[in-house]
């Protein structure tokens, strides 16, 4: 139940009850790296995907702010002022001017460190779920204005679907095409991939004589996308980053083998890995596919997942 609120009013503004946000995993179709920046960034052109592997954040009232959490990373992850969902919330309440006070709970799904952007998408959970229960009333682009300031795959997570992502990522624009589901499989590996050294360690190999040469283009695959048809996608799709984080483990040579011998149509590495993203060709494919990979003991665990999904919605 949502109370109506002045600003001469002493009742409490928005929610009076828990405000539950999922939001989901992204991966990304197509990632180019281009040079580092002044900043210190690295140039990128990408299509993100959001797809049907979530957390959940529950708000509820409170006299200060504070945040626990289950699943995934529990007790590994800290939940002070350092966690994304804590600044996350904080820039919210800064920039609507209210107290930063909830009872925030996060159940976490998404591995980490996986290269599935799980701790932008808390973030972005954040900001939707405080949304509502402090009744700022902000847009979605307001939301994602704020998001742009906490990480570059924050904003993306708030809006969800497909999209193109430019500057260091945080610039968002969605891409418009006829609805269509994707099928796909993520191959969860051991441990993580720290992403600054995946991308240092991409600027080593671009400075060797055997230099890794770019795959794709954004335009490319987003070609593939109008197409709908997922063996076309299959040959679009493609990462950088893909070269130095099999390089730092190269075990996920091993996963990405593995996924071709049981049939995906393509694999790639996601993100800044060390997560292996697969396509099949419909979601009984993905499910036999899945199996086979778990079968096969390549990594932690394999799920099937589809996309795209929207980006951090109440439920």
């Amino acid at each position: 139940m949502t109370e109506a609120w002045r600003p001469d009013d002493d009742r409490p503004r928005g929610s009076l009850g828990p405000v539950r946000v999922k939001a989901p995993a992204k991966i990304n179709l197509h990632l180019g790296v281009g040079p580092v920046r002044p900043d210190g960034f690295h140039e990128l052109n990408t299509v993100y995907h959001a797809i049907s592997i979530h957390d959940e954040l529950t708000a509820r009232r409170g006299d200060t702010l504070t945040l626990t959490m289950e699943g995934e990373g529990a007790g590994q992850l800290a939940l002070d002022d350092s966690n994304l969902v804590i600044r996350a919330a904080r820039a919210l309440a800064g920039h609507a001017g209210v107290p930063a006070h909830a009872r925030l709970h996060l159940r976490k799904r998404i591995p980490l460190a996986a290269g599935l952007a799980g701790g932008s998408a808390d973030a972005a959970a954040a900001l939707v779920a405080c949304d509502a229960l402090w009744g700022t009333g902000l847009s979605r682009d307001e939301l994602a204005a704020i998001a742009a300031t906490l990480g570059s795959d924050v904003p993306f997570l708030v809006h969800g679907g497909t999209a193109l992502g430019t500057g260091r990522g945080e610039v968002v624009s969605p891409v418009l095409a006829r609805p269509t589901t994707w099928h796909w499989v993520v191959a969860v590996a051991d441990g993580g991939l720290s992403t600054p050294q995946v991308y240092a360690e991409l600027d080593r190999l671009r400075g060797t004589a055997t230099a890794p040469t770019p795959r794709g283009s954004a335009d490319a695959l987003l070609a593939a996308l109008r197409q709908r048809d997922p063996r076309v996608l299959a040959e679009a799709l493609g990462n950088d980053l893909q070269p130095a984080a099999v390089s730092l483990r190269p075990e996920l040579a091993e996963v990405l083998k593995a996924g071709r011998a049981e049939g995906a149509l393509a694999g790639i590495v996601s993100g800044s890995g060390p997560t292996c993203v697969f396509l099949a060709a419909d979601g009984e494919d993905a499910e036999r596919l899945a199996a086979g990979l778990t079968a096969a003991g390549v990594c932690r665990a394999a799920h099937p997942a589809h996309g795209p999904v929207p980006g951090a919605r109440t439920s």
